[in-house]
């Protein structure tokens, strides 16, 4: 490719903390540029976030719909080639369908939509148009992530087991919401959020990374949903029992009211032969516990690990790579695999890799499933998708 992807982005403006992160993110590789951008619902905002970002005037929308149809007729060498939807749940949607329509690529954060019938009715747009859809389910752009996925893949454990998985945050232990935050405010409210609070916002990762890593998908599921924080409208904490393809069995927790927590997300998985480690807060390590053998930690960028681990680290082994780097590999990848898809090759099987469509249903689906299942005295609830 001769020159840079052009970035359309919807929301993300002034103030808003996942906007900036996305922009960082899909600047790190040189890979992208930020050419349009709708990037707020309130004019002033829209405009004066443009002007920050040194946007020209003239693809510098008020409206993502604006954009959109303005983009589409520009010319093939100008318009842009992707739009970047990092709005709340409510706002996924309807620019992205749009988007699709219009024949524009699409990266969306997640969840993908607002329910599940909006995620098949993507899933079925993309597959009309051939278009790319990518999801940004960042842990899955962790080197350390990539290899345990590899790990498992090649047999290196034998037979799945048991997975463990847990995301405990504390930002919500009190009644934020009624603060004046307003990342806490969306969240919690059912008309913008969705049917699910934490288990749709971190259960969600939670669930792909489980899936991710084993290459198993959730048949069936066991949940236990709770508000703790009285007054607020959606789940704040949750424990969910997991059965997987050929066998596997989970154990997944979910919370916001685990107080004095960040970002905490650990993953365990168990084979016959050994078991892995993995936490989002120590994200160069991978921790490999053998049956009958020591235990090795294995780290990014040394000679160790394999392809995928390789191909998705960025600096020398002891540099730390985080939560920004990781990102970053969601879009490299999906820049590598659609700038291959734009000159009529292949790219590296590694580019390949990164969340889709696919996992967007699968995301809405646990959502639906597991407040079905806490709101029901049946043990068990179908993964139905």
């Amino acid at each position: 490719m001769k020159r840079k992807l052009r970035m359309g982005m919807i929301g993300g403006g002034k103030g808003a903390f996942i906007g900036a992160v996305h922009r960082l993110a899909a600047n790190m590789d040189g890979l992208i540029e930020l050419s349009a951008g709708a990037l707020s619902e309130i004019n002033d905002i829209a405009i004066e976030s443009g002007k920050m970002l040194f946007l020209p005037e003239d693809r510098t929308y008020t409206s993502y719909e604006e954009m959109i149809e303005k983009e589409s007729k520009l010319p093939e060498d100008v318009r842009i080639d992707f739009v970047s939807i990092v709005t709340p749940n409510f706002v996924h949607f309807a620019p992205a369908m749009m988007a699709l329509e219009h024949g524009f690529n699409v990266v969306i954060e997640k969840p993908m939509t607002f329910n599940l019938d909006e995620a098949k009715q993507l899933k079925q747009k993309v597959d009309e148009t051939g278009l790319l859809l990518c999801l940004t389910h960042t842990y899955s752009g962790y080197p350390m992530v990539k290899q345990a996925k590899q790990m498992v893949a090649e047999g290196a454990l034998g037979k799945i087991r048991k997975v463990w998985v847990e995301y405990p945050q504390g930002w919500l232990s009190k009644l934020t919401e009624r603060e004046g935050n307003m990342q806490a405010a969306w969240r919690t409210d059912p008309t913008k959020s969705g049917k699910a609070g934490a288990m749709g916002d971190i259960g969600t990762h939670a669930a792909h990374l489980a899936e991710y890593i084993t290459g198993k998908k959730i048949t069936h599921l066991c949940a236990d949903l709770n508000v703790m924080v009285e007054g607020r409208r959606l789940d704040d904490d949750g424990n969910v029992l997991l059965k997987m393809e050929d066998g596997v069995h989970g154990v997944l927790m979910a919370s916001q009211v685990a107080a004095g927590e960040e970002n905490a997300l650990k993953i365990r998985v168990y084979g016959e032969k050994g078991g892995l480690e993995w936490a989002q807060q120590e994200p160069n390590t991978l921790i490999v516990r053998w049956l009958d053998k020591p235990t090795e930690i294995l780290r990014t960028g040394t000679p160790w690990v394999g392809s995928y681990a390789r191909f998705n680290a960025r600096t020398p082994g002891g540099h730390p790579e985080g939560y920004l780097e990781a990102f970053a590999n969601i879009y490299r990848n999906f820049a590598l695999t659609l700038s291959a898809k734009i000159e009529g090759t292949e790219p590296p099987k590694e580019a390949l890799d990164f969340p889709r469509v696919e996992e967007g249903i699968r995301g809405m689906a646990f959502i639906d499933n597991v407040v079905a299942s806490g709101q029901s005295d049946v043990k068990w609830t179908e993964n139905k998708v």
